[in-house]
């Protein structure tokens, strides 16, 4: 009997599945060490945890767990409403960001239409499009590994009526290149206007002053424009896996029509009200990162090392000339109990994506790397 099963759609078997960040206990048990000794700078997470707001909130929402969350989160998206100065019906709660992201696929491709992104942007948009049997666009990234938007709206263009939708992520995920407002905006205002376009804001939160903009704008301005941000990074609640989505009602009502019934839990909801307006939290994660940034990039300096500029909560660093250099070097790390992500997935198998953490934790991957280096 052969061990192929011809069950199921031909672009569904031809998905390779999401690959997360290694958990601590799985990298304790394979190499043989103690949990409490690892450090994981693998998956962006906030360093600083869940805030104790967060906490003090999740646990009262407990109390409740025998009844189903509210489907529609009514509170929270009051919150965000009040917040954003959108109308509670634009906005569209998911399961963590990727939510948003995979129900954008689904509400408006499908096979035979065309969704374009970037090079070097995050894995699941790729996933994404395949799972609805669409044909993926990948654009060439710039020289710093960027988004190449007017490159991204020539392909559009190609594409003509095939073309449905397209993701940009900024920051961008796993190279930490930043686009202007100007540049989101020409790109927003050429785009034809029946290509639907996911402006992902993931690590918003983590963009310096002088890089911000007002995205709340476009989407009042722009029909096909979907934002999408997640209170996994910024807001410490990657476990919890709530994002949400912003958008006129046209849009709001396709997400909404097929997002799954109680798509975020009741702890979800509780925990992202509270996180939401604890701004002291925000402004600490904040100054940790920069400060993380500064002390990852200067050893990295000391090292000779090749790393990019980010305007996320992630380093991407170039840690070897050959293409087996980021697998060798995070093998390496792993046997140290240094957890971090390789990125050959990505197209980028010389780097590795380093989450920016604790300053005893980064300290603790820049010595391990320096022996490792030494040895090389």
């Amino acid at each position: 009997m052969s061990s192929k099963s011809n069950i199921g759609l031909k672009h569904i078997h031809a998905i390779a599945p999401y690959v997360g960040g290694r958990p601590i206990s799985e990298v304790a048990r394979e190499y043989g060490l103690d949990e409490n000794k690892i450090v994981k700078l693998a998956s962006n997470e906030n360093p600083l945890g869940m805030p104790k707001s967060a906490q003090d909130a999740m646990l009262k929402a407990a109390a409740d767990l025998g009844r189903y969350p509210d489907s529609n989160g009514f509170e929270l998206k009051n919150v965000l409403s009040a917040r954003l100065d959108v109308p509670a019906d634009w906005i569209t709660l998911g399961n963590g960001s990727n939510d948003i992201l995979e129900l954008a696929a689904r509400a408006v491709a499908q096979a035979g239409d065309e969704v374009i992104f970037s090079k070097h942007a995050f894995a699941v948009y790729p996933l994404a499009t395949q799972a609805v049997g669409a044909k993926a666009i990948e654009v060439a990234a710039t020289e710093m590994y960027g988004h190449d938007l007017p490159a991204m709206l020539q392909a559009v263009k190609a594409a003509g009526d095939k073309a449905k939708l397209v993701f940009v992520a900024n920051p961008n995920n796993p190279t930490g290149s930043y686009l202007t407002a100007k540049e989101i905006e020409d790109f927003l205002i050429a785009v034809p206007a029946h290509v639907v376009v996911v402006l992902d804001e993931a690590y918003n939160e983590y963009l310096a002053a002088d890089q911000r903009y007002d995205a709340i704008a476009w989407v009042k301005r722009f029909p096909n424009m979907i934002l999408s941000r997640s209170f996994s990074k910024a807001y410490g609640l990657a476990g919890l896996r709530i994002g949400y989505g912003v958008a006129q009602p046209a849009l709001t009502d396709l997400l909404n029509r097929i997002r799954q019934p109680f798509n975020v839990n009741s702890l979800a909801q509780a925990a992202a009200i509270a996180a939401f307006q604890d701004s002291a939290f925000l402004q600490q994660g904040f100054e940790l990162n920069r400060a993380g940034f500064a002390q990852l990039t200067q050893a990295f300096d000391a090292l000779g090392l090749t790393y990019l500029p980010s305007a996320g909560n992630f380093v991407l660093v170039k840690v070897g000339q050959d293409d087996g250099a980021g697998a060798r070097i995070n093998l390496e790390l792993l046997k140290r109990g240094i957890i971090v992500r390789p990125v050959g997935n990505y197209g980028l198998p010389q780097w590795l994506r380093i989450s920016i953490g604790l300053p005893e934790e980064n300290a603790a991957f820049i010595a391990a790397l320096k022996d490792i280096l030494a040895k090389q």
